[in-house]
């Protein structure tokens, strides 16, 4: 458990906070108490009113009830620029730095130190940069644009801004979910020497091994409404997933018993200089075959190919013992294959379209007539499909981008299950989704294993990998190097094969 220095007034505490918007309720009873010196996490499932709360914190949201208080004193938070102006900073999954200027320009920009004639003074700029990198001790050049900085950087530059405001209250919602293995524990390390340094840290992840690696209390919110605040010595990831969500972890991987039958999809000797060398695998109807394995390994450019999206060298596709053209996503999806992207955002939906119409995406031209889809035939397609995947929706004609990660997922889900594949193909199925919403992609996954479909998952979870693959494929810089079977799989095995060490003494 790491070691605390908090003083006794907490640096910030939120009490009987609520917010409405019509008659959703989006915060019923938000409770919330900060002390510096603390990582404090907040956990909860997609709609338990985290980013609520997160909102009314960052001033965008103005509680409808509810005290804040800020170093024992009230606090009443006018916008975004108030909250700043308190000394609390958010810190969100995707930063919003302006490309084209430069790491110092971000950091500064509308309060750039200026010289006689009111001329911007870039040396100082530039030195006050580089005082705010050694202060988080990293290395960053503040000339460098911020166009091209990886997600990681991009963080550090939102992190440096927020001390540049003195802020001593600094809100971190899902900073981790873009980012590998490397540059996680490099963010913590940053995040533990601000601890030290006094700031009072609120941590947000659906991540237990993060929260429970780094936090020092933990707490817990459903339906919008505190739940529990303990210390985080005192819970376990059981005692958590039972408060969110009602069930044990147990539950979180619904893995029935299937029939396994024939092969329906064969790949064979896929290469693409470079990337992924000599790949092959059978994957038969009713089994789940995960592909494990660091990242860079290759396993979402394997699949990618698979789909015809990514080029491939050699090797050849089969699907049900017919070969797949190469580079054409359009013969795969005739074929009966299906791919949910690792990125649902960028490759999985249109953000700015209703959901109705991503959800018909896939299969305009079948429910059209005479070429024409009339809104009608769509929306209630769309009703079924959202209606059968769970999916909570205001309204079919919304924008996507107005749903939570988790129910977006599942709008995915929606637009290629209806499809009716034969092969379905999910890269990283629950990647920052919270577990009530994991547990029901993993039902129909299993589901669909059970329907005969053939499933290959994508994973960089272990526990999802153990717990919902028939057999577990692991790739290691671009090879296939080890198939465990379900009975023999453990993380052991998995991680010596990842890393290269399966079969060392």
């Amino acid at each position: 458990m790491p070691e605390q220095t908090t003083t006794d007034t907490p640096a910030l505490t939120l009490a009987g906070a609520r917010k409405s918007f019509g008659a959703v309720h989006a915060l019923v009873d938000g409770r919330l108490e900060l002390r510096a010196g603390e990582v404090h996490g907040l956990v909860g499932e997609n709609g338990a009113g985290k980013s609520t709360l997160v909102k009314v914190l960052a001033g965008v949201h103005a509680p409808d009830e509810g005290e804040l208080t800020l170093g024992g004193r009230p606090a009443v938070l006018g916008g975004p620029a108030d909250a700043r102006a308190a000394g609390i900073a958010v810190i969100y999954q995707e930063p919003t730095l302006f490309p084209d200027l430069s790491v110092a320009e971000n950091i500064f920009m509308g309060r750039q130190p200026l010289r006689s004639l009111r001329r911007i003074d870039t040396a100082a700029m530039r030195r006050r940069t580089r005082e705010l990198f050694a202060q988080l001790g990293v290395q960053l050049d503040p000339d460098r644009p911020a166009r091209g900085l990886s997600i990681a950087d991009q963080q550090l530059v939102e992190i440096a801004k927020a001390l540049s405001f003195d802020a001593r209250v600094l809100v971190m919602d899902e900073p981790t979910a873009a980012l590998s293995g490397v540059e996680v524990e490099r963010l913590f390390a940053v995040v533990r020497s601000l601890r030290e340094s006094g700031a009072a840290i609120l941590f947000i992840s659906h991540r237990f091994d993060e929260v429970f690696a780094l936090c020092d209390r933990i707490t817990v919110m459903r339906d919008g409404r505190w739940v529990s605040t303990d210390p985080v010595g005192q819970l376990t990831v059981g005692q958590v997933v039972r408060r969110m969500v009602g069930r044990e972890v147990s539950a979180l991987y619904p893995k029935q018993d299937t029939q396994v039958g024939d092969v329906v999809l064969s790949v064979r000797g896929l290469t693409r200089a470079g990337v992924f060398d000599a790949v092959s695998f059978d994957v038969r109807g009713g089994e789940i075959v995960a592909l494990a394995g660091l990242v860079g390994a290759g396993r979402s450019e394997v699949v990618r190919a698979v789909f015809g999206v990514d080029r491939y060298d050699t090797g050849e596709i089969l699907v049900g013992g017919r070969r797949l053209p190469r580079g054409r996503p359009a013969a795969a999806m005739a074929a009966g294959v299906a791919l949910v992207p690792e990125d649902r955002r960028q490759q999985g939906l249109v953000m700015e379209l209703p959901i109705e119409r991503n959800v018909t995406l896939t299969r305009r031209w079948s429910l059209s007539r005479l070429g024409l889809l009339g809104p009608r035939a769509e929306r209630e397609d769309a009703h079924r499909w959202t209606r059968l995947l769970q999916v909570k929706v205001g309204h079919l004609s919304d924008p996507v981008s107005t749903l939570s990660g988790g129910n977006q997922q599942k709008v995915v889900l929606a637009k290629w299950l209806s499809t009716g594949p034969k092969v379905l193909i999910v890269d990283e199925p629950t990647r920052g989704i919270d577990v009530g919403t994991k547990a029901e992609v993993h039902r129909l996954m299993s589901q669909l294993a059970g329907e005969g479909v053939a499933v290959l998952m994508v994973s960089s979870e272990l526990p999802e990998v153990l717990g919902m693959a028939d057999r577990v494929l692991v790739m290691h810089e671009g090879r296939l190097v080890e198939e465990i079977a379900r009975e023999r799989a453990d993380e052991e095995s998995v991680m010596l094969a990842a890393t290269g060490q399966a079969g060392r003494p």
